[in-house]
């Protein structure tokens, strides 16, 4: 495994586990040029899905993308990197196991509003506010409002 600071192609195994789920395995990894500790996920690689764009276009699932995406919205949030990776990694179960080979970007990015909500409800709401694109306040508001009627009932 190469380092990701110093490029070194070699290193040790400090620690092994299973994640919660028991779909990964996390590794603590040491460099043995320069010292420093990194992680690493083992994961079982999944078939071949594509991802079906608003305009049409087809591209490869890439979890990366979403986990980018839910990092940002729990930003200076109380939202710790393992509940985020639970959270991708439940995500990307679920779309492989509702999509044979197509999922649709729209369905993707309603699951992952769905599961935010369940997390952390400012987080939902950054995430809501880029992925709907809202126009103006009116827009925002409604969300919110969605939001608060779902926390009420």
């Amino acid at each position: 495994m190469k380092c990701p600071f110093c490029g070194f192609m070699d290193d040790k195994v400090i620690d092994s586990r299973s994640s919660s789920d028991g779909n990964a395995v996390r590794r603590r990894r040491e460099c043995i040029e320069c010292g420093k500790r990194f992680t690493t996920y083992e994961v079982v690689e999944e078939m071949s899905l594509f991802v079906v764009k608003k305009d049409g276009r087809r591209q490869p699932f890439d979890r990366k993308k979403i986990f980018s995406g839910v990092q940002k919205a729990c930003e200076k949030r109380p939202v710790s990197s393992e509940k985020i990776e639970e959270l991708v990694g439940s995500i990307e179960r679920e779309i492989y196991r509702k999509f044979d080979r197509e999922a649709n970007s729209r369905d993707i990015g309603e699951l992952v509003m769905e599961k935010l909500a369940a997390l952390d409800e400012v987080a939902y709401v950054r995430f809501a506010s880029v992925y709907r694109q809202f126009k103006d306040v009116n827009q925002f508001m409604n969300e919110l409002r969605g939001l608060l009627k779902k926390t009420n009932e």
